[in-house]
């Protein structure tokens, strides 16, 4: 009889619990240079920054194509997403608030197109307690529960899309999201809400527009016969933007559309328990997600991991999945549900 007919739901959770502490454990004494936590925090943040600024300068100096700047660009800012997310837990510098907080900046400086950590904080706390509801405004703003076609496509791609797209819906969320927070608290929440984007996403994606757009009009323009009489000064600020464009903005892009693809579909959505945690994500690693996983930390493989257990920094999870994923797959957690994209990310 397996593990999963003979166990209850709160057994099953306690096991993978279990198991994967001990295996984190277990890989702290082995390498005791683990346990010096924020000290590793600290050294990735240096390395992924520098990885970012040492692309941008290869670019910049024509010893690397634009291609490949924006593939490492891209890269490196998936794992500030990872060190962000473990911040939101306090994993790094919990007694030092100046370093805490200088990490949070830095990494939201290098993924602009993102709301602020501190607001997202919150987010991502009620996510775990509400985890495939209507109120799960972090997923929810990402796609997760839409039916497939092009506005969910733009949703993915572009955070502000989700409020242009379908207002009404986000009003909604957002008001189950501040109606679920203490009474005392809701004032603060909406603010953080309506001044989350400012000031860095909103220089991200004024910038992003007017490339998109000049670069558009600019190709379709002659195909019609005609021409574009652009304002000197924008004429001017083109090359520092189609820099920042490569060294800043399109790897986010793809970073970004990356990570909110997958997390939006290993999280499951509408016909589950918000506290059954087994049904809250799959593990989804199928072969043709690897561009994806590649930009986004392999998040797909290894979020499922963080619902059991929380307080396990990103590279320990990417360590220890193998043993996570067989007891995980023993208690019932699905893997490589794909079916979920026909099902608008149900269970059922």
């Amino acid at each position: 009889m397996s593990i999963s007919s003979e166990m209850t739901d709160q057994q099953k959770v306690s096991k993978v619990r279990s198991v994967v502490m001990k295996a984190g454990d277990d890989l702290r004494e082995r390498y005791p240079i683990l346990k010096h936590q924020n000290f590793i925090g600290a050294s990735i943040l240096t390395l992924a920054l520098s990885g970012m600024f040492l692309s941008a300068f290869g670019y910049a100096y024509d010893y690397i194509p634009a291609w490949a700047c924006i593939i490492l660009v891209a890269f490196f800012a998936s794992i500030t997403h990872e060190l962000e997310h473990d911040l939101i837990h306090y994993m790094y510098f919990k007694k030092k608030p100046w370093a805490h907080h200088l990490m949070l900046a830095l990494v939201w400086l290098a993924r602009p197109n993102t709301v602020n950590p501190w607001a997202r904080r919150r987010m991502h706390l009620h996510h775990h307690k509400f985890s495939g509801s209507e109120s799960d405004l972090e997923e929810r703003g990402i796609s997760n529960g839409m039916p497939w076609g092009i506005r969910r496509v733009l949703v993915i791609s572009d955070q502000l899309m989700t409020i242009y797209l379908r207002p009404f819906q986000m009003y909604k969320m957002i008001r189950l999201f501040i109606e679920k927070q203490p009474e005392k608290d809701r004032t603060k929440v909406v603010l953080s809400q309506l001044f989350g984007f400012i000031p860095l996403s909103v220089i991200y994606y004024g910038l992003w527009y007017i490339f998109v757009i000049y670069h558009v009009a600019n190709g379709i323009a002659p195909i019609l016969g005609q021409t574009i009489n652009w304002s000197a000064g924008l004429v001017k600020a083109i090359p520092t933007i189609n820099f920042l464009a490569v060294v800043w903005i399109i790897p986010n892009f793809i970073r970004s559309f990356s990570l909110q693809f997958i997390s939006s579909n290993m999280h499951y959505y509408g016909d589950i328990d918000s506290r059954d945690v087994i049904k809250q994500t799959q593990v989804l690693t199928p072969w043709w997600l690897t561009p994806f996983q590649l930009f986004c930390c392999n998040f797909g493989s290894t979020h499922a991991i963080h619902h059991f257990v929380v307080k396990e920094p990103f590279y320990v999870r990417q360590m220890t999945a193998k043993t996570a994923h067989k007891v995980m797959k023993e208690v019932g957690v699905r893997f490589n549900d794909v079916g979920t994209f026909k099902r608008v990310n149900r269970w059922n």
